[in-house]
């Protein structure tokens, strides 16, 4: 567990920007990452909880979602679209879920979150505070740069819920993490849009056409070529069962 040398929790997201702003001080969510750091990984810490950072709110096809908002909450929530329910039911146990929160989930960035790769298909944003003010920012140029949150915090995720959802994976079980997954969600955009994990170093949105571009990190579950494809085998699977769903 990290060794925690100062706590701070602020009541107002300045004074939380303004403590982060300070060299060596990390933000505090969930925890479920920062605590799994060695102990030897001293941190000054902003835990966020008291933001009022953890609603979900709706504006007609748009969801907008507070950093704060634990993977559970995303499960039990009435308005979230059921691929995204699904995929963070699989991202975590439920005692990890019931402490995780979507921002941190993001901020970890993890190359095989499954969850990411939903919300990248569901044309996930981002909104940034930052002491200039809030700013907007795809999911997709988030994960491409994470530079972006040297100078901010995430606040807020916005996915588009409308439309049908699919996901299909290749594992060494069935229960065991992806070696490669793909998502796709079919809305009003012109085509299906599709992300896929175990194919670069975070989640990111993929075109079938364009396979050629990716350059898969192989270890010992896959090679490059294995990887990329079955990029194209999972992702014409999830095509079909989009457009199955759209008959039904």
């Amino acid at each position: 567990m990290t060794t925690i040398r100062a706590y701070h929790r602020p009541a107002t997201l300045d004074d939380a920007l303004a403590l982060l702003a300070q060299p060596d001080v990390v933000p505090l969510a969930g925890g479920t990452v920062l605590n799994g750091l060695p102990a030897s990984t001293p941190a000054e810490v902003v835990d966020l909880q008291a933001l009022g950072l953890d609603g979900i709110t709706r504006d007609g096809a748009a969801l907008r979602i507070g950093a704060m908002v634990h993977l559970q909450d995303l499960i039990d929530h009435e308005w979230v679209p059921p691929l995204l329910k699904d995929l963070a039911h699989r991202e975590a146990p439920n005692t990890i879920r019931n402490a995780a929160t979507i921002g941190g989930t993001i901020a970890a960035a993890d190359p095989e979150s499954e969850l990411l790769a939903g919300l990248l298909a569901h044309g996930a944003g981002v909104t940034i505070a930052r002491p200039s003010g809030p700013t907007d920012i795809g999911l997709a140029d988030l994960l491409a740069d994470r530079s972006e949150l040297e100078s901010g915090l995430i606040i807020a995720v916005h996915v588009i819920i409308g439309g049908a959802g699919a996901a299909a994976r290749t594992g060494r079980t069935p229960a065991d993490t992806p070696i490669v997954m793909v998502a796709g969600v079919c809305d009003d955009a012109a085509s299906p849009r599709l992300a896929a994990t175990g194919v670069a170093d975070t989640p990111v949105l993929i075109d079938l056409d364009a396979l050629d571009d990716l350059d898969p990190p192989p270890d010992f579950r896959g090679s490059s070529d294995y990887r990329r494809a079955l990029v194209g085998v999972l992702g014409a699977r999830v095509i079909a069962d989009l457009e199955k769903a759209g008959q039904g």
